[in-house]
């Protein structure tokens, strides 16, 4: 029993681990063992890198000090705590000033917002309709107080936008936008009510129709785009046969749809296009040095249901016509941004089932509405372009009716192009026809157009010098009229009395007239012709066939054989548009003459330098 008893000491017996001294006292013996070091070595060697019992002291101190300095800061916090109750140790913040302080912000931004005109999103159910802010952890946060729950629409509204212009600011161009409108808007807005009023007897005038922006509020620091085309400048001519043509970079918006009309404003660096996706894109052609992104888009106008095919700037004042396969057409004001629309001409609803196609003269005052074909010809109306009234109609006798029309250079008026290849000369002062003539080798006419100038001003039918007609097939024939009002020319061409006085009656154009040049590069129909505006630069293009476009010079009649190579690329051309240089780049001018826009059907624009 007492060996056991002895054992199970031995057991419960542990070695006791060594004290603090001890271990200090075997790191010494191990670094003397190593290598022997002096009183003076060790003590420097102490004071650099320190030792364990120094390390284990500093951390001593340091926990006493936290504790004495956590046992005073309570006791000062619970000094005079004592005697209170535990619900009188706390409270609620009810925000009196801060909620004051959102209402007012709140009425201030409503008042902005209908400074101008009402919101579209604006219900009168939105008085009866309440919302509850606690039952969502998500509407908490709109809360003025933590018992208020049930607000009603109106209010509701105006918490979300407070809230949402907490987290993003206001911009500075929304700002301008909110505020009323300028002097010099409300003189624009009066002028033009005065006109609309006089309109309104025979024209059908839909308000309900779109209001966007006012383009000058968009356009107030693009001083580049004020200028105006230097007038007095030295005409520049180009060189037959080759042409300086260089790429820049295209519109930078890609359009759903194919493009089918292009045009650039008479006197501001502006192009507009439009599609059958029934919205017209305004873009500034700008270079990329002084422009953010190059030629940026400006604004744009959506029209729902509307597939625009026509669309045109007024040349005098700040509208846009734009027109569909409807019976009615639209007419936009870029200085007030009020958007109309003209349902019908009274009178004549038969005749204009559709104003699809339009053309305004040069100098802004009429409107020529294609109208529908007749039964061996067809019908244009002609409407004031500031009362919209109707003024004339022309009636042409041709098998098929009218292909195309355009107005003359002086706006006094049409020359009208029948799908037989009879061209008509007609006067807007008169009323009447001045002259009728045949296009040679006509075979299905498409195309007409208008370009130069000649110095026989009082010519009876305009002073255009140059007339192009393409046709069905391909061919694309160039008429000079300062041929046909030369003395020598009328007498060559009349070889009896009777053809020379059917000739004078006709003013000075023969019948069947002898084309300048004929043109015979495209393959497929013509369905676009476009001249410069000096008429030194005709583009020839056709919307069947990739790539079909040519580039003529006149008036030499040749066409660029340098350009367009095989490795440019077209696509299908759908609209194209021409303008002189320092129109195109706000008054840059410099060595560009001129800037080529050719639109294709996947919806892009690409431009062209000529220089």
């Amino acid at each position: 029993m007492a060996k056991s008893k002895a054992k199970g000491a031995e057991m419960v017996q542990q070695p006791t681990p060594p004290t603090q001294d001890e271990e200090d006292s075997d790191i010494d013996i191990m670094v003397d063992g190593e290598e022997d070091k002096d009183a003076t070595e060790q003590e420097l060697e102490r004071l650099v890198f320190g030792d364990s019992a120094g390390f284990r002291e500093g951390l001593r101190d340091f926990a006493l000090d936290q504790q004495e300095s956590g046992s005073e800061s309570e006791e000062d916090a619970q000094a005079g705590l004592e005697g209170l109750d535990d619900a009188d140790l706390f409270f609620t913040d009810t925000g009196d000033a801060t909620a004051q302080a959102a209402a007012a912000s709140d009425s201030g931004d409503d008042a902005t917002a209908r400074a101008r005109h009402p919101a579209a999103w604006e219900d009168s159910d939105d008085e009866r309709t309440l919302v509850s802010l606690a039952s969502a952890p998500r509407l908490r946060k709109l809360r003025r107080t933590e018992a208020e729950d049930v607000v009603n629409g109106r209010d509701y509204a105006k918490r979300l936008r407070r809230q949402f212009e907490l987290l993003s600011p206001r911009p500075e161009w929304a700002t301008h936008a909110m505020q009323g409108a300028t002097k010099k808007r409300r003189a624009s807005a009066n002028a033009g009510s005065d006109d609309e009023a006089s309109s309104n007897d025979d024209m059908d005038l839909d308000d309900d129709t779109p209001s966007v922006a006012p383009l000058d509020a968009l356009l107030r620091d693009a001083s580049t785009l004020i200028r105006s085309t230097t007038t007095g400048s030295k005409k520049r001519k180009l060189r037959p046969e080759v042409i300086d043509i260089q790429r820049i970079k295209d519109l930078p918006l890609t359009q759903p749809s194919p493009i089918t009309s292009l045009s650039f404003h008479p006197t501001l660096p502006l192009l507009l296009s439009s599609g059958p996706s029934s919205t017209l894109y305004l873009h500034h052609l700008a270079p990329s040095p002084p422009a953010p992104t190059a030629n940026p888009l400006l604004t744009s106008l959506h029209i729902r249901g509307t597939a625009l095919t026509t669309t045109a700037f007024h040349p005098t004042d700040p509208r846009i016509f734009l027109a569909a396969r409807r019976r009615f057409f639209h007419v936009w004001n870029l200085h007030t941004g009020r958007v109309a629309k003209i349902a019908r001409v009274y009178g004549h609803q038969h005749d204009q089932r559709s104003m699809e196609r339009f053309k305004l003269s040069p100098d802004g005052a009429s409107m020529a509405l294609l109208g529908s074909a007749r039964k061996g010809g067809g019908v244009i109306n002609i409407l004031s372009a500031a009362t919209l009234q109707w003024v004339a109609q022309v009636r042409i006798e041709s098998r098929g009716g009218i292909a195309d029309f355009c107005w003359w250079r002086d706006s006094r008026g049409l020359c009208i192009a029948g799908k037989s290849g009879e061209v008509t000369e007609w006067a807007l002062a008169s009323q009447s026809v001045v002259a009728r003539w045949q296009d040679e080798g006509a075979v299905g006419t498409t195309t007409l157009a208008l370009g130069g100038q000649h110095e026989f001003v009082k010519a009876a039918f305009g002073n255009d010098r140059w007339v192009v007609v393409g046709s069905s097939s391909g061919v694309v024939n160039i008429y000079d009229r300062r041929v046909w009002l030369s003395p020598a020319s009328t007498s060559g061409s009349s070889s009896t009395t009777t053809s020379t006085h059917q000739t004078q009656q006709q003013g000075l154009v023969p019948a069947n007239p002898k084309p300048t040049k004929t043109l015979q590069h495209l393959t497929t129909p013509t369905s676009h012709l476009a001249f410069s505006p000096d008429g030194q630069l005709l583009v020839v293009a056709s919307k069947w066939k990739r790539d079909a476009l040519r580039l003529v010079h006149l008036p030499s009649c040749t066409v660029f054989q340098n350009w367009p190579t095989s490795a440019t690329a077209l696509g299908r051309i759908t609209a194209v548009a021409v303008a002189g240089g320092e129109v195109a780049r706000g008054g840059a001018g410099g060595d560009v003459w001129g800037v080529l826009a050719v639109a294709n059907e996947q919806g892009r624009v690409r431009l062209w330098e000529v220089r």
